[in-house]
């Protein structure tokens, strides 16, 4: 059973998360937390590197932490800026929940909440590796 989604609890949990970013380069923190298939919210933030290719996205935190607490599939992510408004994640972290939430996982968006199928269209998966 696909539990249901208390987006203000998620996204205060973002926002717990975002408070603890390391973001002395860009002064940019970022908060991401998502409710997972079997109910545990996992989190994450964004970790910077003075070579800035390296930093780590909120999302690759959040999706470290779904899988060392046991796995599963995400249902709904929020991901908040520092003022604790829905943000849009970059195109590797929707990657990221591409893989481990699918087409239906709902995401916070600035236009309200929308289904990985329309944030991410034409996704490229685990399917396309292997092709039947």
């Amino acid at each position: 059973m696909i539990p249901e989604v208390d987006w203000a609890a998620l996204r205060r949990e973002a926002v717990t998360a975002m408070r603890t970013a390391y973001a002395p380069y860009s002064g940019f923190p970022v908060g991401v937390a998502g409710l997972v298939d079997d109910g545990r919210v996992v989190s994450g933030c964004n970790v910077e590197n003075a070579a800035y290719g390296v930093g780590l996205c909120a999302e690759c935190g959040m999706v470290s932490q779904l899988h060392r607490t046991g796995g599963g599939r995400f249902v709904a992510v929020a991901c908040v800026n520092r003022d604790g408004a829905a943000l849009m994640p970059c195109g590797r972290c929707r990657q990221l929940l591409w893989e481990n939430g699918g087409p239906d996982c709902l995401l916070d968006t600035p236009e309200g909440a929308l289904p990985m199928r329309e944030v991410l269209p034409q996704a490229f998966g685990a399917d396309d590796l292997h092709p039947a």
